[in-house]
């Protein structure tokens, strides 16, 4: 089937009527092996598409996998600048993504061109960028860092190393405080992390006195001064497996909670309440993605990650170094 590209960027996905009757997850296992592909599956996607991955994590854990896999075609169920990440490290292999707008608010708080004058102004300062970023920023930075390797990644370099933060100011604002810095921070956010009601937590925190409120560090420093433990994806699922509490008030996406049910089915979990009408706290470009597209984007091989080569090798070496410095301190 020949597929426009203009209607595939217009649309986002493949915009392809699929048999009712069809089982998408035996489709999914088929195309797997015919293929040689591996799915990548951030811990914000929905349950559907998290149970047929062949791997599920947060940023700095789908950036190993994608830096190591044999594969011939990566599927990266999750955001845009992710599948980016998977190309930038994979330039040889296919990368595919359910949903071409599957954007990042947190991204998109920090174009490029705006950031590269603010760079010039501060020549004395490195650039460590949250990998919640696009290639462009990327290629504007000297090191990549994830919630879970912030800390470590920043003690790593000297004390009187002035560093320039970007682009999320709650997280960085968190990780000057866990490390006594004062990097100089852009002014982004996530949109789902600064939602979070205060109001509403504590009266949940009111009526489950014995829940332990769990939060990402992207969330605002008001938040956080509640929690009683701050971690990244991956950091929450595995405190909530292995300490003895057993009730939660979970401060991030809610398509986490789906793999802490499975990993501690006797145990409860209450998304942190957002400061909206709604009782939810999804990310709406996360959940663009849908069973439905992993299969088309399997099966068409569209829509697919393109990237600018010279754009690509120079926001490699960010990524790169993170990889070392991980490798190094064993994270």
């Amino acid at each position: 089937m020949l597929i426009a590209q203009n209607e595939i960027e217009e649309n986002g996905f493949l915009d392809v009527d699929i048999d009712p009757t069809l089982d998408l997850f035996a489709e999914i296992e088929r195309l797997k092996k015919e293929k040689n592909a591996i799915i990548l599956a951030h811990l914000y996607q929905e349950p559907d598409i998290q149970d047929i991955a062949d791997y599920i994590g947060d940023s700095l854990g789908l950036a190993q996998q994608a830096a190591k896999t044999d594969a011939d075609m990566i599927v990266f169920a999750g955001v845009h600048f992710m599948a980016e990440g998977a190309k930038i490290l994979n330039p040889s292999k296919k990368v595919v993504i359910p949903d071409l707008k599957a954007g990042c608010s947190l991204s998109e708080s920090c174009p490029p061109p705006l950031f590269k004058k603010f760079r010039e102004q501060h020549p004395d300062h490195i650039v460590i960028s949250y990998i919640n970023c696009s290639a462009g920023i990327k290629a504007l930075s000297d090191i990549i860092c994830t919630s879970s390797n912030a800390k470590a990644i920043v003690n790593s370099l000297p004390k009187d190393q002035k560093i320039i933060f970007a682009p999320d100011k709650n997280l960085g604002a968190w990780v000057n405080k866990e490390t006594g810095r004062d990097m100089l921070l852009w002014n982004g956010a996530c949109m789902v992390h600064e939602i979070f009601s205060l109001e509403k937590i504590t009266r949940l925190k009111v009526r489950h006195p014995n829940a332990k409120f769990i939060a990402h560090p992207e969330c605002e420093e008001p938040v956080l001064r509640m929690a009683d433990f701050i971690g990244s994806t991956t950091q929450l699922l595995a405190y909530t497996k292995n300490t003895p509490h057993t009730e939660f008030i979970v401060g991030t996406e809610a398509g986490i909670l789906h793999q802490m049910v499975k990993q501690s089915p006797d145990k409860t979990f209450i998304p942190a309440p957002p400061d909206n009408s709604c009782a939810c706290n999804d990310c709406p470009h996360m959940k663009r993605n849908t069973l439905e597209k992993v299969y088309l984007c399997m099966e068409y091989e569209q829509p697919e990650i393109l990237m600018d080569e010279e754009l690509r090798v120079q926001a490699k070496k960010s990524l790169d170094r993170m990889l070392e410095i991980s490798a190094q301190l064993g994270l």
